[in-house]
């Protein structure tokens, strides 16, 4: 595709985007923005079976007055909306399952439907003169599978689908050609960080970024006397808010391949030589900043989010070497930069020496102060000192190579945290 990064980045902050919701058709007259209507649930039992696809139109000229959009409105009398530019890349939101009395609705048994009335509209545009390639989809949950059936349609030739936590209930078993799949575009990317419950945890994109493993977002509740919110939705909502905050933010979310995210936690995944050695990032990149072709087929990519936008987090990976135990023992890392730390915990074994696992902090490993490492086994088993022939850390992916920071020899008392500052500016490493 023929976008830079500049550009789409200011078409998407300028709101030059084609809203697709599906729901009751509201009349717009005069200068009344369109909207939608509540769809009751007796409503929907009385037009069972009649989909009503509704299209909001909000570009640079209305950014907040939304204008009612159809097929109609390129038809031999209608002359098309004065605010849409067909020279501009067209962004296509579809949103997902909306509970009964919201608005808008879905009905998960009517996607296809939804999706061959999009497609009207999308040849009405190509006669106009857009391109298929100019078409960005971008689905949320069910929405996501409907954009990639109106891919189906074009044959592949719609420019990019992003799926934000597709729907998995009644998609993860389906045959491709009835869910999202990379042949439904030129790019296609999922973000998945529910699936475990709402989302799908098969890949679907050239490649799929699991946020976190894909699934217990930080931040997300995991009581069930939480808000209904937090313990069932958030898991799932997740992926658009860090999508929104993504488009609004300069630091990158950068996915590294691994078959698993154990792999991954365990430090076994640490470069993008796959990808010639650029990671792909989320966002409005071309190809996600992937440059190798042929592009990659469901290709898996981790990361660590921090808990709330704009949900950057830098990867550290931590290489332990001990000496053997007599009894299994616990050792908690702390890093700190000025007056924040953020710590985890690392199980050690009698038969194991060597230990890799990855933390994340909210600044670069060229801003941490300092390490703390605390024997935190259980001191009623009288667990004794751990001996720490050496401890290192460096940052992953790592672009400069640079050499890890080391500290070698410890000895860690039960009650006496160690702990070593450094002495290092960003760049001088």
């Amino acid at each position: 595709m023929s976008w830079t990064h500049t550009s789409v980045l200011l078409c998407v902050l300028t709101v030059c985007v084609m809203s697709l919701v599906l729901g009751s058709e509201e009349a717009q007259s005069g200068n009344e923005c369109a909207d939608l209507n509540n769809y009751t649930f007796r409503e929907y039992r009385q037009q069972r079976g009649k989909v009503q696809v509704q299209y909001l139109l909000l570009t640079r000229r209305n950014m907040n007055c939304a204008e009612r959009f159809d097929h109609e409105s390129f038809s031999e009398t209608h002359q098309p909306p004065s605010t849409f530019n067909i020279s501009r890349p067209t962004k296509v939101i579809i949103h997902g399952f909306r509970t009964t009395g919201s608005k808008p609705t879905w009905v998960v048994e009517n996607y296809k439907e939804a999706a061959l009335e999009i497609s009207v509209l999308i040849n009405q545009l190509q006669k106009h003169g857009c391109k298929l390639e100019s078409f960005h989809f971008i689905g949320i949950s069910l929405g996501a599978h409907v954009a990639g059936f109106v891919g189906t349609l074009f044959e592949g030739k719609i420019g990019r689908i992003t799926a934000l936590d597709a729907a998995g209930p009644l998609f993860k078993g389906a045959d491709a050609s009835d869910r999202l799949d990379p042949s439904d575009a030129l790019f296609v990317e999922a973000i998945h960080t529910d699936s475990d419950y709402f989302g799908i945890s098969i890949p679907v994109g050239h490649v799929d970024f699991y946020l976190n493993g894909g699934k217990d977002q930080p931040g997300c509740a995991r009581s069930r006397f939480s808000s209904m919110f937090g313990y069932v939705l958030c898991d799932h909502m997740r992926a658009i808010y860090v999508y929104m905050s993504v488009l609004n933010s300069s630091c990158p979310l950068v996915g590294l391949p691994c078959f698993s995210y154990e792999d991954f936690m365990k430090g076994r995944c640490l470069t993008c030589d796959a990808f010639n050695g650029k990671c792909p990032t989320i966002g409005l990149s071309e190809n996600g900043g992937i440059t190798i072709s042929p592009l990659p087929q469901e290709q898996k990519l981790f990361l660590l989010t921090a808990s709330s936008s704009p949900f950057c987090t830098h990867q550290i990976l931590l290489q332990l070497e001990v000496s053997p135990l007599h009894k299994s023992a616990e050792v908690g890392v702390t890093l700190v930069n000025e007056n924040q730390g953020t710590e985890q915990r690392l199980r050690l074994q009698k038969d194991t020496t060597v230990y890799s696992m990855v933390l994340f902090h909210p600044v670069a490993l060229c801003e941490i102060n300092s390490i703390k490492l605390e024997n935190t086994g259980n001191r009623f088993y009288r667990q004794g000192d751990i001996n720490v022939k050496s401890v290192c850390l460096s940052e992953i992916p790592s672009q400069r190579r640079e050499e890890p920071l080391c500290v070698n020899n410890i000895n860690i008392r039960h009650g006496a945290p160690w702990s070593h500052d450094f002495v290092q500016v960003c760049g001088f490493l």
